[in-house]
């Protein structure tokens, strides 16, 4: 707070200043509230095991191996299990039992993603000399752009415990359906509305977004992989407690 504006405030009576200095604080950005982080070392009774709440659900952690973007076992995960809020978990059953229907099913990669890891990966990608899985995941995107280009931030959806990577998979195989790039390609062709990707690959994205969609979920426009609850329990807050 600059000295100008203490200088006015003395100028006004007690009460002025009160709700003088009550506005400031609501007018300065509520950066303390978004960056809210809780620091629980144990899983909290909001959260749930994905594999638990929904048996025939597939998984594949891949940042519980070295099959990732980094290379290596990342930060926070422990165990080849995927967390999230109840909600969600409740959403996902929905699309879950659709699915069955025709024999499908969902495949997730990530959930609940501990602040631990995101922090793992942006010290990663300040990290100019390793790129040793560039040619798999992001073979036309230099390293140093990653942060420009939105790849990598210090903040990920995943850590509120409402956002889900996933794809669809035959059900009983476990094999994957046609969607044009592989989980977590940072390139365009990722994008979920991208028009280089072949017709079938287009129909089973757009297929997972319209199923997604109908239970509450939100897409985003880079990662056709990619879903938001709406009405996430947790909005403002950035857990970093470990998956194991």
């Amino acid at each position: 707070m600059n000295n100008n504006f203490i200088h006015k405030i003395n100028k006004l009576s007690l009460g002025s200043a009160c709700l003088v200095l009550l506005l400031a604080l609501l007018i300065v950005p509520g950066k303390q509230k978004l960056m809210a982080q809780t620091n629980i070392t144990t899983i909290p009774p909001d959260f749930v095991n994905l594999k638990q709440s929904i048996p025939s659900i597939h998984l594949d952690v891949r940042y519980f191996s070295e099959d990732n973007f980094v290379g290596s076992v990342i930060d926070g995960y422990h165990a080849q299990n995927i967390y999230i809020t109840e909600p969600t978990a409740n959403a996902l059953s929905q699309v879950q039992a659709e699915l069955s229907r025709f024999g499908l099913s969902l495949k997730v990669f990530d959930g609940y993603r501990p602040q631990r890891a995101v922090d793992h990966f942006v010290r990663w990608a300040k990290d100019l000399n390793d790129t040793k899985m560039k040619q798999f995941y992001y073979p036309s995107v230099a390293k140093e752009n990653l942060f420009r280009d939105g790849y990598i931030a210090e903040r990920s959806g995943h850590s509120r415990g409402s956002t889900i990577d996933l794809t669809i998979v035959d059900l009983s195989s476990g094999t994957e359906l046609e969607m044009g790039s592989h989980w977590d390609f940072f390139d365009p062709i990722s994008w979920p509305g991208n028009s280089q990707v072949s017709t079938q690959s287009r129909a089973n994205r757009n297929l997972l977004a319209a199923l997604m969609t109908k239970h509450g979920f939100k897409a985003l426009p880079e990662e056709w992989w990619h879903f938001i609850l709406v009405d996430e329990p947790f909005p403002h807050t950035y857990f970093d407690f470990p998956v194991e």
